[in-house]
């Protein structure tokens, strides 16, 4: 037996091609030749967005609650529906959307999307499968906060938005406004705002699908649509850095959480920033999983990257130190921000950041489900039918002066949240004496 002295190269990157983007009066498809199995979603405008304060988590409550039943079928009358026709019904809500989607053979497609659109405009939110519903998503809200992360993001989101907005506090709210959700609260959102007709977005092998004919099946008896939320918001940068400290008393290991506002999904430089956060800290390769994992031995991993809706973004660093470690490993993170926000990435960097987004981009959009997500971003965020047919072109042109601008444009290291939850008492006096920013105490 002998060893490979070298690993092999990789091999030319093989064309990729997005398919048509196919558009009738509500409907957005592609078809994908040979795709038995299809994939179908209702994208409305109800997503998180929408709450009211005091009530976050509702649309993810709305969520669970359309799974059981409806006013013609009692959930297991519903399921055993679906499953007759071999068909599975999800959903799910983010910021700008809650989408219901079923995925079907495509000869059922039809009567799926029949049984979808008896899901979403006639639920049958008995009361007491809404309360049991919410407190399932309290009840795992409450082991989900017990743990190290949950209490930091939402102590970064709070301080980088302000609680008084809805992106300024967390996506599928806490444990205590998810417990305060009524049965007339989920009924009266739902009656709010599933009246709307939405966008239908249909992949798979459309040869003898009628689009028109699932349109007419998901929008019957809908109303005019709703009001949009609005356009981006300002972004308005900080020019002093704060540190937010999440006491969890007696833990060893502290939970960071770095970041600032940054532009929404849509702005014309998405590609050269998501270039610019990949070389600081979007793949293992990053400069700041290289230092603080590699070189400094801080930490099993760190994560920087753009996240972004279609009203607001931010810039989120995300790691987990030993707490003796706490203020190096600060310090360090701020200073690899700081550095590629100034000196931008170079062409080596770059290179291996091109072709690794592109090359997963290949891979990632290969199944029905990938391509109906793909459809839903076009239609949530406006962008262009083509979008997706040039993006792996254009993130394989992007140059390093383009990304490199991009980074001076979007990194403000100068004006980063700090949060960092854990033993206060034993890191406070250290990051007070480090200078990163002002120190102040989450609020409870």
């Amino acid at each position: 037996m002998s060893l490979v002295a070298e690993r092999p190269g990789p091999g030319a990157a093989r064309p990729y091609r997005f398919p048509e983007v196919v558009r009738r009066d509500g409907v957005v498809a592609a078809h994908l030749p040979g795709q038995a199995l299809a994939i179908a979603i209702l994208l409305l405008d109800a997503g998180a967005g929408r709450e009211p304060a005091g009530r976050e988590g509702l649309a993810a409550v709305v969520a669970k609650a359309l799974e059981e039943g409806t006013t013609r079928r009692d959930s297991a009358a519903y399921a055993l529906a679906l499953e007759s026709l071999g068909a599975e019904l999800f959903t799910s809500a983010d910021w700008d959307s809650f989408r219901v989607g079923v995925q079907a053979p495509v000869d059922r497609l039809p009567e799926a999307l029949a049984l979808l659109a008896e899901a979403t405009r006639t639920p049958r939110l008995d009361p007491a499968d809404v309360a049991r519903v919410r407190d399932d998503e309290a009840t795992a809200l409450r082991m989900d906060w017990a743990d190290p992360g949950p209490r930091a993001e939402a102590a970064l989101r709070a301080d980088l938005f302000g609680r008084d907005q809805r992106h300024g506090r967390p996506l599928h709210g806490d444990p205590d406004s998810v417990a305060a959700i009524s049965v007339d609260d989920v009924v009266g959102y739902h009656r709010t705002w599933f009246g709307q007709p939405g966008t239908l977005v249909v992949a798979g092998d459309l040869t003898s699908v009628d689009l028109d004919a699932l349109g007419a099946t998901v929008f019957a008896g809908a109303g005019g649509p709703v009001e949009g939320a609005g356009g981006p918001l300002p972004i308005e940068p900080r020019s002093s850095r704060r540190v937010v400290i999440v006491d969890r008393p007696g833990s060893v290991q502290s939970t960071l959480r770095l970041g600032h506002a940054a532009p929404h999904r849509a702005h014309p430089d998405h590609v050269p920033m998501t270039l610019a956060a990949t070389v600081l800290g979007g793949a293992f390769t990053s400069r700041l999983n290289h230092l603080i994992r590699e070189v400094r031995g801080y930490t099993y991993g760190i994560r920087g990257e753009f996240g972004q809706s279609k009203r607001f973004g931010r810039l989120l660093v995300s790691s987990g130190v030993q707490t003796a470690v706490t203020v190096p490993a600060l310090v360090d993170t701020v200073g690899e921000v700081s550095r590629t926000a100034a000196e931008g990435v170079t062409e080596e960097e770059l290179a291996v950041a091109r072709s690794w987004r592109a090359g997963q981009l290949s891979v990632e959009l290969q199944t029905p489900g990938a391509i109906a997500g793909a459809l839903a971003t076009l239609v949530v965020h406006d962008l262009p039918d083509d979008y997706h047919a040039t993006l792996r072109a254009a993130l394989l042109a992007a140059d390093e002066a383009t990304v490199s601008g991009a980074a001076a444009r979007h990194l403000n290291p100068a004006g980063l949240t700090l949060v960092v939850e854990g033993d206060a008492a034993v890191i406070r006096d250290e990051l007070v004496a480090s200078g990163l920013g002002d120190v102040v105490d989450a609020r409870p």
